[in-house]
C-alpha cells in the first residue's frame, strides 16, 4: 500500500492552455456574452450527440426546466422523478408548477423501479425523467415499453403533446454526456435531454448545460393542418416554412433571454436597436466565454473519456473480490461516461460508512455520498415525501461512498486512492 500522504481533491476541473486559449479569445474580442462561440459549441454539441439542434445555456436545471415549458407542462399536470437523484431534477417541477412525483429505485440498483414507474402512471403524467446516474444511462427500452403500456392514459394539452402522442421522456443526462446505450448517444434517445457542464462534470464551462431533443417529426414544418405557432405558444409570431427543430430551437431562445426577439449580437448591427418582448420569459443564457471553455473541453473529451475508463478498470479490478458493489459503468452494448465512481459496503452501516469517509480524509483522500435521497430533505418533507415510502432508494444512500474520478488523477493518485481504500475496508 501506498503510505506517503497525498492530497487527493475529490472532483477538480481539468483545465489546460487550449481553455484559456479560447476563453481569452472571447475576451479579448469585445463579445464575451452569449455570440459566436456559444452558436459554434452548440452546433458541435448537436453533431456530438445526433441531434439536429442543441440549446446552451446557464445549467442543466435551465435545460430541464426549459424542456418542461417547451412541452407545456402546467399546474394540472404531474411529472415522475425519481426518488435517488439531486434536487435539480426534480426542483424544476416546483418551478413551472406542476405536481411532482416520487418513484423508488430498484432493489441494489440505481435506476428507478420500472414496475413503480408503470403503477405511479395516472391521467395526469405529461413526463418522465429518467436520470443516467453516475454517467450510466437508464433501460430506456424498458421505460419506452412502460410509456407504451400506457399511452391510453395520456391526455395531451397541446400540439407538441399531440404530435408526441405518449407520455414525454426528459432525461436528466447531467452526468452522461458522451455516454452510449445500444449504439446512440445520450442525447439522442429520450424526447428531450438535458446536460450539465458545472465544475465537476466530465466537461465543464464552469457553471452552464445544454438541452437537445429527439424528435421523428422535428424536421416535419409546423405550419400543418390549420396549426399555428400561436396556438402553442400564443405570443411567438409565425415564420413560413419552419420546421418542429427550428421553432423549438428559436422558442428556446426567447425563454432564455427575457423574450427579447432579438439577442445582443443582433442589436449591434447599425440601426438595430429596436427590438419586442414577445413573452415575460427568463434570463438563462450561456456566454462565449464559458463557451469557449467548452469548446476546448469538447476538442479534448475522446482521450478525458477513455482516461476515466482506465481509472475505473483500476478500481474495478482492485475492489472485485471484496464485499463492495460497484456501479458497472460499460456493457456489451453500452458505455457510460465515468462520471462517478459509486460503491456501496455490503451490509455496513450509515456509522461505518461515515468513519471510512473521515477516515479517507484523514490520508487526504475527499470522498463524497451520491446520494442523499430527495424525501429525507426538508424541501421534499415540506411537498409530504417520507423516506419509509423508498426503502430500496435509502438501502442504496445509507453505506454509499463515492471514489475520486477525474481526469487529473495520476496513476500514483489512483493507486493511492484505491490502495486505501481496500486497507480501510479490511479494518472495518
Amino acid at each position: 500500500m501506498n503510505t506517503k500522504l497525498r492530497n487527493v481533491p475529490f472532483s477538480p476541473p481539468d483545465m489546460s492552455e487550449a481553455e484559456a486559449k479560447l476563453a481569452s479569445e472571447a475576451i479579448l474580442s469585445g463579445w464575451i456574452t452569449t455570440g459566436p462561440k456559444t452558436k459554434e459549441f452548440e452546433k458541435k454539441i448537436a453533431a456530438y450527440v445526433g441531434t439536429e439542434k442543441a440549446v446552451c445555456l446557464n445549467s442543466a436545471t435551465a435545460a430541464m426546466e426549459m424542456a418542461l415549458r417547451l412541452i407545456g407542462v402546467g399546474p394540472d399536470d404531474e411529472v415522475i422523478v425519481p426518488a435517488y437523484t439531486y434536487t435539480a431534477s426534480a426542483s424544476v417541477t416546483q418551478h413551472v408548477g406542476c405536481k411532482l412525483v416520487l418513484v423508488d429505485s430498484q432493489k441494489d440498483c440505481v435506476e428507478m423501479d420500472y414496475d413503480k414507474l408503470a403503477e405511479a402512471i395516472t391521467e395526469k403524467t405529461k413526463v418522465i425523467c429518467p436520470v443516467d446516474l453516475g454517467g450510466v444511462m437508464c433501460d430506456f427500452d424498458k421505460i419506452f415499453a412502460v410509456v407504451e403500456a400506457k399511452k391510453h392514459l395520456f391526455r395531451p394539452a397541446n400540439e407538441i403533446q399531440k404530435k408526441i402522442g405518449r407520455i414525454i421522456i426528459a432525461a436528466d443526462d447531467a452526468h452522461a454526456f458522451g455516454a452510449q446505450w445500444h449504439g446512440k448517444m445520450a442525447g439522442a434517445i429520450a424526447d428531450f435531454s438535458s446536460f450539465s457542464f458545472h465544475a465537476v462534470k466530465n466537461l465543464t464551462t464552469a457553471e452552464g448545460g445544454a438541452l437537445v431533443w429527439h424528435l421523428p417529426f422535428g424536421n416535419e414544418p409546423v405550419q400543418g393542418a390549420g396549426f399555428k405557432v400561436q396556438d402553442y405558444f400564443p405570443t411567438v409570431p409565425r415564420k413560413e416554412g419552419e420546421t418542429w427543430n427550428e421553432m423549438l430551437y428559436r422558442i428556446s431562445q426567447l425563454l432564455s433571454l427575457h423574450g427579447q426577439n432579438k439577442d445582443a449580437l443582433a442589436k449591434t448591427q447599425l440601426g438595430s436597436w429596436e427590438y419586442d418582448v414577445i413573452g415575460p420569459w427568463y434570463k438563462c443564457n450561456m456566454t462565449d466565454i464559458m463557451a469557449g471553455i467548452g469548446l476546448a473541453q469538447l476538442s479534448r473529451y475522446q482521450g478525458m473519456l477513455e482516461r476515466r475508463r482506465h481509472i475505473i478498470g483500476v478500481y474495478d479490478k482492485a475492489l472485485k473480490d471484496l464485499p463492495v458493489a460497484v456501479l458497472k459503468h460499460y456493457g456489451e452494448d453500452f458505455a457510460g461516461s465515468g462520471h462517478l465512481y459509486i460503491t456501496r459496503l455490503l451490509g455496513r452501516t450509515d456509522e461505518e460508512r461515515r468513519a471510512v469517509i473521515v477516515k479517507m480524509a484523514e490520508r487526504g483522500i475527499a470522498c463524497n455520498v451520491h446520494y442523499k435521497p430527495l424525501p429525507m430533505m426538508t424541501a421534499y418533507k415540506a411537498l409530504g415525501f417520507d423516506i419509509k415510502n423508498f426503502p430500496n432508494a435509502y438501502n442504496l444512500f445509507v453505506n454509499e461512498v463515492t471514489l475520486p474520478l477525474h481526469t487529473r488523477l495520476t496513476d500514483e493518485d489512483v493507486d493511492y486512492v484505491i490502495s486505501n481504500y481496500v486497507d480501510i475496508i479490511k479494518s472495518l
